[in-house]
């Protein structure tokens, strides 16, 4: 999963909506003649240059992740954290209606090259984020609805809100390597406590409009924010990174460090502590609204809020019935397939899910849950990395440079945290890109056999490859490959990442490894049928559960915590498989029309280096460089 799911459901709108997209450079995939950058004075390009600091000066978060130079991002951000407030989400909507409005004054038919593309991949990506953002004041004239960001529903749940982003943020992404840097953090801080009191604000006028996340997730909401308080500011998260960063700042004077620290210790008392308390407190007064129904049916036009969520995250026109019935025939075909490893296994007794079970459970697929387990755990995840890295030139014509590292979720998040993501590396080159992965119980969550294909999909060849070609090349427009972010595409790509290297016979002597990724095939596949199912068909969250465990053999745990991310996240889990099938369509397709001619290598650069765009202009792309050839 590109970006954090956590860091990137927690931002406002503004933060949330466009932001995350790591892009890619165009090469041949226009006509020759057409082959080039916008016009450095071109309307298009100057539209998205006043849209990239509009969006960016409206996600100083995002800024950080990614380093921005000031100038692109609207000026100093460092001290700034985004505006979770009413107006904070009118500001987003105007800066999405006006971009919009501007964009369509120019004449279309006049442009080309990368403006040309620019334009399908603006409009697009405005004209979803207004059709969801039309559900506002559903409930009532002055009751602003489902304004907390486009097909996310809950301001606050287990999976929502600034209670449970920031920490990390500030943790990981804030350096602290001068005076100016600490008093900048200082200043986040106390800036956090107002983000967390919009949010209670704007979470609790929701509720008073029927708009209640389930009763499991504001249960879960409840035992974050109280665990977190409970905390002693020695060992909070949020004082105890800061005081880490200063004790190796050489620039900043001991006496200072130590002047910095009190502060840090005064804010965490006076303002944050009491800021999560009032938020744990409007969540208790939640509880007894909630049901326990998972899907977003049960909300005011909740399935219309639905449909254009399945449009926003799959950027197709298929309906909740086309998606659902695409997974029941996936999972179908990808059980078949572990059937038949199972079976050359020795394992022919119980269903595939209990088979996988077995082989999970056996000793040498088990990672020990203690620190030298965690510590064999990531050497062998550097170790895949470092083998299909070798292997790229094979696949691919442009090669991906960057250095990337692997890393542990944090521990105080990783009860609610997916299995794993990735984060973009900053554009100034000063953190490398990062693969995360969840290791609260690797002894029942991460069975040996399934590792190499969660490296492919997040590291190489999936998200920070894709991503790493973006900041190394440097050819889409600022806005494009900084700011966008089209779900079907990325996640899409990165789960064609996986088939790829199955393709690529890196399973050839590792039956084992090739059950792993038949086992993520089918979690996929599964998603399509359990997000629709809960969603559209009304289905419950244990139903979900027990669907998705018997798709895929995985552990009731990591099951639980991904039906739940889907419950507050509809349509989201939809892009991943939507986007592989359509990517497969597109090569298949390609590869018949140009029969001997076609290069798999030329392919992939056209897919990847024109970056995050919607599945129909990838198409497009595609087909115009099979005509050509």
């Amino acid at each position: 999963m590109m970006l954090t799911r956590r860091l990137m459901v927690g931002y406002s709108a503004a933060s949330l909506a466009l932001l995350a997209g790591c892009a890619a450079r165009v090469t041949q995939t226009l006509p020759a003649e057409e082959g080039t950058a916008a016009p450095a004075g071109s309307p298009m390009q100057a539209l998205m240059d006043r849209l990239a600091r509009e969006y960016l000066r409206a996600a100083p978060e995002w800024s950080t992740v990614l380093a921005v130079p000031e100038e692109r991002a609207g000026g100093r951000y460092i001290d700034r954290l985004s505006d979770t407030s009413r107006a904070g989400q009118a500001q987003f909507k105007a800066i999405a209606e006006r971009g919009l409005t501007d964009l369509r004054r120019i004449d279309r038919t006049s442009l080309t090259g990368q403006d040309r593309v620019s334009y399908q991949v603006v409009e697009t990506a405005l004209s979803n984020i207004l059709e969801t953002m039309q559900f506002e004041n559903t409930a009532g004239a002055d009751t602003p609805y489902l304004q907390s960001f486009i097909g996310v529903p809950y301001v606050l749940s287990q999976l929502t809100g600034m209670y449970c982003q920031i920490p990390e943020f500030l943790a990981s992404r804030h350096s602290v390597r001068t005076r100016d840097e600490g008093e900048a953090y200082l200043t986040r801080l106390t800036l956090f406590a107002r983000q967390m009191d919009h949010e209670t604000q704007r979470h609790r006028e929701d509720v008073a409009a029927g708009v209640v996340p389930p009763d499991f997730a504001v249960q879960k909401a409840i035992a974050q924010t109280e665990a977190f308080t409970g905390l002693l500011v020695e060992t909070n998260p949020l004082f105890a990174t800061f005081q880490a960063k200063l004790a190796v700042a050489t620039e900043i004077a001991d006496a200072e460090k130590t002047a910095l620290l009190g502060r840090a210790s005064g804010i965490l008392r006076s303002t944050i502590i009491p800021a999560y308390q009032r938020q744990a407190e409007a969540l208790r007064e939640t509880l007894p609204k909630a049901t326990h129904d998972a899907g977003i049916w049960r909300l005011a036009r909740g399935a219309e809020l639905y449909a254009a969520a399945l449009k926003q995250n799959t950027t197709t026109d298929m309906t909740a019935q086309d998606i659902h019935r695409m997974g029941v025939e996936l999972v179908n075909q990808i059980q078949g397939e572990m059937d038949a490893i199972l079976r050359a296994e020795g394992l022919t007794r119980g269903s595939v899910a209990e088979r996988v079970r077995e082989i999970s459970a056996r000793p040498d697929q088990i990672y020990a849950s203690t620190v030298e387990g965690r510590a064999r755990l990531l050497a062998d995840l550097n170790e895949q990395v470092r083998v299909v890295r070798a292997r790229m030139p094979e696949v691919m014509g442009e090669q991906a440079r960057a250095p990337l590292e692997i890393k542990r979720i944090p521990a105080d998040v990783e009860a609610a945290s997916p299995g794993g993501f990735a984060r973009p590396a900053a554009l100034d080159g000063s953190r490398p890109g990062a693969y995360y992965i969840n290791l609260r119980d690797p002894a029942t969550e991460w069975p040996r056999f399934t590792l190499p294909t969660l490296t492919y999909h997040e590291a190489i060849p999936g998200h920070l490859w894709q991503g790493s070609l973006a900041r190394e090349k440097g050819e889409l427009p600022f806005f494009r490959s900084t700011v966008f972010r089209f779900s079907a595409y990325q996640e899409g790509w990165a789960l064609y990442a996986e088939q790829l290297v199955d393709e690529m016979g890196m399973y050839a002597d590792d039956r084992l490894g090739r059950l792993g990724y038949l086992q993520s095939a089918a979690f996929r596949a599964s998603r399509l049928v359990v997000d629709t199912g809960m969603h559209h068909l009304r289905w419950s969250r244990e139903q979900a559960i027990q669907s998705m465990m018997a798709a895929t053999g995985s552990p009731e745990s990591s099951v639980e915590t991904e039906i739940e991310r889907y419950c507050v996240w509809p349509g989201q889990a939809c892009s991943y498989m939507v986007g592989r099938q359509a990517i497969v369509a597109m090569r298949e397709r390609a590869r018949a029309a140009m029969g001997a001619r076609f290069d798999l290598r030329e392919f992939h650069d056209v897919v990847l280096l024109n970056g995050s765009v919607p599945l129909s202009v990838t198409e497009s792309l595609v087909m115009e460089w099979a005509a050509r050839a």
